[in-house]
């Protein structure tokens, strides 16, 4: 096996040299941030590769989180599920809302639809789901019950970039979706982050929002924050995606190969992909079942004997947090689905740079215990 931890996910990172012209550029024009040209330019060909109207760059995803909530206007309580990362949920608690944890589609993985309306209060104002993995929540229902109960809806899009549905882009979901350009991504600008807006006048807030609330020189309009991109993450951002599509591609192909290769293994169960979505493969989620030799943790400790980096991805539940665990909908009772993926679920390496004959020793040692 390779003489380097094999990692769940890495950047895809183009040559070195392909940088050095937008690096120059930087330079040339002296302009490092405050919405420059290259800033400008990579939101114009975002929007345009995801097929929405309006996008708002920001320095990362979590204050891509805040902002959206912020524009919003949102208080009160907000469903969402435990099984995310808990940037998700701590983006509530920074703005002073309550999460309300509502369990998960055990096929899915993404928050239950049912368990949302049993969830909903007086107090409720919105429902937070995530596309976990990349995987579409029930776009559909949530909507419906969104509509019935006068609720907004913000998706976590963090791991669904360039995800498509039957209608087209999943991001163009809910009231908004925010998207995260972290290094683990697969798009990425090495920190960073996005909101999907519905019109041009969303847009034209959170602009205003990601930059203290300054409309010029001697005119504040809200007390925002610091949370613009760079010109630096930007410029990697317009280069990355010129390699976006291969490097899709090549998750594909290790996705691919990992099932035809585990399919037969007992007590190792691959989530199907989803049907008639175009799925960007950004990781590749097992479920060890109880009738395999090791237990998950036992697994995942083999694995990282042979230096190959799994992750319990996500383990524990956000709900299981001490920031958490003291809220009635954090309860154990009120999350078994939840509870019982998260006890069996590990994330194997995927990125574009890791090599079939590693694919198929981590398939190798995965097969060989019994």
């Amino acid at each position: 096996m390779s003489n380097w931890p094999i990692t769940v996910t890495q950047p895809f990172l183009p040559p070195l040299e392909e940088f050095t012209p937008y690096l120059r550029e930087i330079w040339q024009t002296h302009r490092l941030t405050n919405a420059g040209p290259f800033h400008r330019r990579l939101e114009t060909a975002l929007a345009e590769y995801l097929g929405v109207e309006h996008i708002a760059l920001l320095a990362n995803g979590t204050l891509a989180l805040l902002m959206a909530l912020k524009a919003l206007g949102l208080s009160g309580e907000i469903i969402t599920t435990p099984f995310s990362f808990v940037a998700t949920t701590h983006a509530l608690w920074w703005s002073g809302i309550t999460p309300v944890f509502a369990d998960i589609d055990p096929s899915s993985l993404n928050i239950d639809p049912e368990a949302v309306e049993a969830a909903i209060t007086p107090h409720t104002t919105a429902i937070l789901p995530v596309h976990v993995y990349g995987r579409p929540c029930d776009v559909g229902a949530i909507q419906r019950i969104a509509d019935a109960h006068g609720l907004k809806v913000i998706y976590d899009a963090a791991h669904a970039f360039a995800v498509r549905d039957s209608g087209g882009g999943i991001t163009r979901h809910g009231n908004l979706s925010v998207l995260s350009f972290h290094a683990t991504k697969v798009f990425t600008t090495f920190e960073g982050g996005a909101i999907v807006c519905p019109d041009a006048r969303t847009k034209q807030q959170i602009d205003l929002l990601k930059n203290f609330g300054v409309a010029d020189e001697v005119t504040v309009l809200a007390a925002g924050i610091n949370g613009k991109m760079n010109e630096l993450q930007a410029a990697f951002g317009l280069l990355q995606l010129q390699h976006v599509d291969t490097a899709i591609r090549r998750r594909r192909e290790i996705d691919a190969f990992y099932r035809r290769a585990l399919e037969s293994v007992p007590g190792i169960d691959c989530p199907p992909l989803p049907p008639d979505i175009v799925w960007n493969h950004a990781y590749f989620p097992i479920l060890v079942q109880p009738d395999y030799p090791l237990s998950r943790d036992g697994l995942y400790h083999r694995l990282r004997e042979r230096d190959v980096h799994a992750r319990r991805y996500f383990y524990p539940l956000i709900s299981e947090f001490p920031m958490y665990r003291g809220l009635s909908s954090a309860a154990p009772a009120r999350l078994p689905m939840a509870r019982d993926v998260a006890k069996k679920v590990l994330c194997l390496p995927i990125y574009p740079a890791l090599g079939l004959e590693d694919v198929t020793e981590i398939v190798d040692v995965i097969a060989g215990i019994g």
